[in-house]
């Protein structure tokens, strides 16, 4: 199992770890929520849990729980700035269908 990080995705999480002056990267969850069914969490890791599977990019770490990662391997994590909106990407083989607001997924 498996979760990548662009470089674009790396250099945007250090900046602003850099910026918040503490953390190690991210962490990436689903939760139940929306239309689809799923929905994406990400936040900043400070710590990790002893049952967390973690992934490296240069020096920046995604951390996932066991129950998330079910559903995310295989995902890549890309952040892109289209006209005035920029965001976090995620590039999930494991989806099967996604809203049409883009908020929520489905397995």
């Amino acid at each position: 199992m498996a979760i990548t990080m662009t470089d674009r995705a790396a250099e945007h999480v250090r900046s602003y770890i850099a910026k918040r002056g503490k953390g190690i990267g991210l962490r990436l969850a689903v939760r139940t929520t929306g239309c689809s069914g799923m929905a994406y969490v990400l936040e900043f890791a400070d710590e990790l849990a002893a049952n967390d599977a973690v992934f490296e990019h240069d020096d920046i770490k995604v951390v996932v729980d066991p129950k998330s990662l079910v559903y995310l391997d295989g995902t890549e994590l890309d952040f892109a700035k289209e006209g005035l909106n920029e965001g976090f990407k995620f590039n999930n083989p494991n989806v099967k269908d996604e809203c049409g607001c883009g908020e929520s997924f489905n397995i």
